[in-house]
């Protein structure tokens, strides 16, 4: 099924057994959404329950791409991006809200700005509005130690939303909630990497994006609301041990390899010393998920070679160490570091 098509945009929705979620935020894409410049498609990943018919019924204007099982985030992503026509794609989650005109400002900033390869709204909290949301506030970037933190997000603390970051910026990375990037930038840069399973494969591409010689922005003229944590909760120990493996699994295939070695190490460090947090405060579950995740790194990690060495890119040169600076100096925001 080859879904080519005059308009410039394909507005992408991954699903898997999510009818319920469709049902509640598909209504605000599908009206928020300009029909002259993007087709919504959903990507369902095999669904068993209800998702396609609600799809047929409801709606009848969304395109559906079918796929034969479940694939999960990144190949899902991949196999149903493959199949489109269309010079951008925006991945957007299912748990995400879009007021009226939302993509026009991604839009116009892309076509205005070639060098540019990917870009994201600012993403606020379905459940406090005025608050921004913990995976990718108003632009993501990297630390000195490889550690991801956003523009209204350190670590926990997630700032109140009052224009202070309304300001286009250029970021290390974008939120996989919702991603505006070239079809064809996307397709050259190998796509989502499937071994991340879930959490950081898109920082993981933004990276690759960077390395190909695009810039990536933040722009705020355009915002979404996203629920965030659908699927894994925060708090939750299979989440710590993603999050802290996939950590790793970044910096090792990204980093370039004069610093590689030294920076993993500085890296494992802080880890422990996370692992070791967990356990004073009697947290064993999520302990040992970080014990499990570099054990997991370092049988992964004789298994594949790091990406390729040119062009490189290091991205966590001459960046802040945001662990000096939010758990020493207790700078909480953003604007502070």
């Amino acid at each position: 099924m080859n879904h080519s098509s005059q308009k410039p945009v394909a507005v992408v929705i991954l699903n898997w057994n999510g009818a319920k979620m469709l049902e509640h935020y598909l209504p605000s894409v599908v009206s928020g959404t300009s029909s002259g410049l993007a087709d919504i498609i959903v990507a369902d990943n095999g669904s068993d329950d209800n998702s396609i018919v609600l799809l047929k019924q409801k709606f009848p204007q969304v395109g559906i791409i079918g796929l034969d099982r479940n694939y999960g985030f990144a190949q899902g992503y991949n196999l149903a991006i493959k199949q489109l026509g269309h010079k951008y794609i925006v991945l957007l989650n299912s748990d995400v809200a879009t007021p009226c005109n939302w993509l026009e400002p991604l839009f116009g900033y892309m076509e205005d700005n070639p060098g540019t390869g990917a870009c994201q709204p600012k993403i606020l909290s379905d459940a406090e509005h005025d608050s921004f949301e913990y995976a990718g506030a108003a632009g993501g970037y990297i630390d000195a130690n490889g550690f991801p933190y956003c523009r209204g997000r350190l670590f926990d603390t997630v700032e109140t939303d009052s224009g202070q970051y309304d300001t286009v910026v250029k970021a290390d990375w974008v939120s996989g909630a919702c991603f505006f990037v070239r079809r064809q930038v996307y397709i050259d840069s190998g796509g989502l990497d499937a071994s991340f399973f879930a959490h950081m494969e898109e920082i993981d591409l933004c990276w690759r994006i960077r390395r190909m010689g695009y810039e990536l922005a933040a722009i705020p003229q355009s915002h979404v609301y996203h629920l965030g944590g659908g699927t894994l909760p925060m708090g939750n120990p299979r989440k710590t041990y993603l999050n802290f493996r996939n950590n790793l699994l970044l910096l090792n295939k990204n980093l370039p390899k004069k610093v590689r070695r030294r920076k993993l190490f500085i890296r494992r460090l802080y880890d422990t010393l996370a692992g070791a947090v967990f356990l004073v405060k009697g947290n064993m579950a999520d302990a040992q998920a970080v014990l499990r995740a570099h054990i997991d790194f370092r049988k992964w990690r004789k298994k594949t070679s790091p990406g390729p060495d040119a062009p490189e890119l290091d991205l966590t040169r001459d960046k802040p160490n945001i662990i000096i600076q939010y758990y020493l100096k207790k700078r909480r925001f953003f604007s502070e570091i």
